[in-house]
């Protein structure tokens, strides 16, 4: 086993998107080899429905699929072929756009006026781009949750994890999704597929995640599985963290606890030409895109 070292860590920027709604991007629009097979990672969290409230009109996607995640309030969402429903707290959507959608998003607080959910953007390889739109809605009791002896708590979102299986399947960057709670003061080792780029993005309390690497921070001990180690400061609420290479991560809980996401995926390793929610291959393949939308010939058949 070989500990993968954390190479970067970065907070959250705060931005706008859609028709005014107050985010953080973790990453997006910049880099697109670093985190390959993902291309933005956004956390939409707000108490105050002004900065949520005018959501996502309508807008195209092709050639990428979004992952979101809704841990409070809901989202309505829509599209051009007709298809409609609700988020709900604890929910999963995964949505292949393929060859082309037109879809809207629109969130709503709970009681207490709170929303908060992920998005994430996932590549799809060259030959699947002008493939078939579709959708995978998963309702939160429908998530499996393993819970360790040690209080760590693990919602299989996607992939497999601790002989649990995540209902999302057929994705072609084979990812691991997890949402992972470890309790206060808790150390805990989990395993990443090697051949897998992984980051880990902390939402909740705070810790420090062992670095094998050059040092960085503070050498707080000499042994972990036979290798000299680091633990870097980690700011905790909204903090990214990217792994280099090897096949499982080890994190220290702080005092309060610490709740992450654990994504990973297969890189797909080909050229990107990307325009805001359109991601081709090549510049002729996104200029074909941008005007299929002047010509309303966007939306293709479905067969």
């Amino acid at each position: 086993m070989s500990l993968r070292p954390v190479v970067a860590t970065s907070a959250a920027q705060a931005t706008m998107e859609g028709a005014g709604v107050k985010l953080h991007r973790a990453f997006g629009f910049h880099e697109p080899t670093r985190y390959d097979p993902f291309l933005l990672f956004d956390d939409f969290r707000n108490d105050k429905p002004e900065d949520y409230a005018a959501g996502f009109p309508w807008h195209p996607h092709r050639g990428i699929e979004t992952i979101t995640y809704v841990l409070s309030g809901t989202v309505d969402h829509g599209d051009s072929l007709g298809n409609a429903g609700t988020l709900g707290a604890g929910s999963v959507q995964w949505m292949t756009a393929g060859s082309g959608i037109l879809h809207q998003e629109m969130p709503k607080g709970n009681e207490q006026g709170q929303m908060h959910g992920f998005q994430l953007w996932a590549n799809l390889p060259g030959a699947l781009k002008m493939t078939a739109p579709r959708y995978q809605d998963i309702q939160g009791q429908d998530i499996p949750e393993v819970i360790d002896d040690d209080g760590t708590r693990v919602k299989v979102i996607i992939g497999n994890f601790w002989g649990k299986s995540g209902p999302v399947d057929g994705i072609a960057a084979d990812p691991q999704y997890l949402d992972i709670a470890i309790p206060a003061g808790v150390r805990k080792t989990l395993p990443v597929d090697t051949y897998r780029h992984a980051f880990a993005y902390v939402f909740e309390g705070a810790g420090q995640f062992v670095d094998a690497s050059t040092p960085t921070g503070v050498l707080v001990e000499k042994e972990l599985k036979g290798q000299e180690v680091n633990i870097r400061d980690l700011s905790g609420d909204r903090t990214l963290v990217e792994f280099g290479t090897g096949d499982e991560i080890t994190v220290q809980a702080g005092p309060v606890g610490l709740r992450f996401l654990l994504v990973s995926g297969a890189p797909i390793k080909e050229p990107v030409a990307w325009h805001g929610p359109i991601v081709m291959n090549t510049t002729d393949e996104l200029q074909q895109a941008m005007n299929d939308l002047r010509n309303d010939t966007f939306i293709k058949p479905v067969s």
